[in-house]
């Protein structure tokens, strides 16, 4: 397991596994940055660090978990492992009984410079335009965002786009919902403002934890502590007690008035598309601080359409968090494995294997992905394999569709929870989805089943062992 504390030691060691490149070239942050990095992102191509970005001497990582090697090294599992790999690592490590909440130190690296009150401005860091609609400029992107809720104390870690709307203002996009948005309206019955953090770098694992659906009261900083093993190292913002990596690249402070509003987007989004047309009005960040490490790396990702790092990411902690939610906290059963496919920023589809163990078990595991944490917010089409079939072998789950699943043991629901970014839905329609359940089983009350063709053990044994001396130019 690599020993790494921040962005650095991360890309070093990223570097070292021959996986970064260092842009040395000028690149204006102005849309070539983003085309650069996008070109290469949908080659599967190296992690980029582009050191000489045109008006500034500081510079930008963009491209970072394109790979399942490099998401390997953020979650310190082995180089080899595959997505699903990394799933299965993530929902072992992530039992209650192993998380690690964080641990408070004095000070860090990110306290090594400051700016306060009329001093900050946003405009100082390479923050990109990523594409020619774009609204602006997008600050937050490869970042996350630090709420508490004012009731219970509960610490929320997640990704919000932020678009940079001037010096000390950043617009924010909490969909209705999400935890930051839930915790808003808990603040606006209050009659206050809700105080937030917004950090760019720390712990690699640090934006795959913002990025992921983590079940609400559950603090991300713990479910970090559990897949690296150790606490990760916390300090006190200046301005509130919100807790930030000490080691984070760039902490940016401030305050979001639930009544106060600013023109804001669009953006190109995740799904390919924009998510509207125009500016809407959304709630605001009013920045108070800015504290940042000695020559801050600013950490984007390009977001767009798949498959990028956002959408390998995504993959990830989607999946692998529904996993953990119908395993260790749903407790269902004979789950074999799970996969939400990249291709569909693992929020829209999702694959579960199980083994069936009970008549309608199956439909439990349908009805579940939809009703978990993760499930519940946008997830439109789940299919469930017999555990003959892996989760993320699509060529054996199409069979599995073709010929174990029967349309009229599919079932549609008809109202479940949207997302307003998902372009199947006219624009002013994006409340409400609805979702495909495939039962792709073969029924477990059937008292006679289909007889599968198999190979003869004995046979196949002699036919294995022969396989070089057959000159057969396939790997078995």
């Amino acid at each position: 397991m690599e020993k790494m504390k921040d962005l650095r030691d991360f890309i070093k060691v990223v570097e070292e596994k021959g996986q970064l490149a260092r842009v040395k070239a000028e690149v204006d942050w102005n849309l070539e940055l983003s085309h650069i990095a996008k070109l290469n992102e949908e080659k599967g191509g190296p992690a980029l660090l582009f050191e000489n970005v045109k008006g500034y001497d500081s510079p930008v990582l963009t491209s970072a978990y394109t790979t399942t090697q490099r998401l390997a090294i953020a979650m310190r599992a082995p180089l080899e492992s595959s997505l699903v790999d990394l799933m299965r690592i993530w929902v072992e490590r992530t039992k209650p009984e192993k998380l690690i909440p964080p641990k408070w130190v004095d000070t860090g690296p990110c306290k090594e410079n400051k700016m306060e009150g009329d001093e900050v401005d946003l405009t100082k860091f390479p923050v990109p335009k990523f594409y020619p609609r774009d609204g602006g400029r997008y600050f937050g992107t490869a970042h996350f965002v630090v709420t508490k809720d004012p009731d219970t104390g509960w610490v929320n870690l997640g990704t919000y786009r932020l678009q940079l709307l001037g010096k000390n203002k950043l617009g924010t996009q909490f969909i209705k919902g999400k935890h930051a948005d839930i915790m808003l309206k808990k603040y606006q019955a209050m009659g206050k403002p809700m105080p937030v953090a917004v950090v760019i770098g720390g712990d690699p694992l640090m934006f795959l934890m913002g990025a992921s659906r983590v079940s609400a009261g559950i603090c991300e900083y713990d479910i970090a502590g559990g897949i690296i093993g150790e606490p990760i190292e916390v300090v006190k913002c200046e301005t509130c007690d919100l807790p930030v990596p000490a080691t984070a690249e760039i902490v940016v402070e401030g305050e979001v008035d639930p009544n106060k509003f600013m023109e804001e987007g669009p953006f190109g989004e995740y799904t390919g598309y924009y998510s509207g047309v125009g500016t809407h009005p959304r709630n605001y960040i009013d920045v108070k601080c800015v504290t940042y490490r000695n020559n801050p790396i600013f950490h984007s990702t390009t977001v767009g359409r798949a498959v990028t790092d956002t959408h390998m990411v995504m993959g990830l902690t989607y999946g692998a968090t529904l996993w953990q939610q119908l395993v260790n906290e749903m407790r269902i059963p004979g789950i074999k494995s799970v996969y939400c496919p990249p291709e569909g920023a693992g929020r829209f589809i999702a694959i579960i294997s199980v083994k069936t163990m009970y008549p309608g078990h199956a439909n439990q595991v349908l009805t579940a992905a939809i009703s978990c944490e993760m499930g519940a917010y946008g997830l439109k089409t789940v299919i469930v394999v017999d555990d003959d079939i892996d989760a993320w072998d699509l060529p054996r789950v199409l069979y599995a569709v073709a010929f174990r699943a029967q349309p009229n043991r599919c079932e549609i629901i008809k109202r479940g929870r949207s997302t307003p970014l998902d372009p199947s839905l006219p624009v002013d329609q994006r409340d409400i989805t609805g979702r495909l359940l495939i039962d792709a089983t073969i029924p477990y009350e059937w008292k006679e089943k289909p007889i599968p063709i198999t190979l003869d053990p004995e046979v196949e044994k002699k036919v294995r062992a022969r396989w070089d001396e057959l000159g057969i130019p396939v790997k078995l």
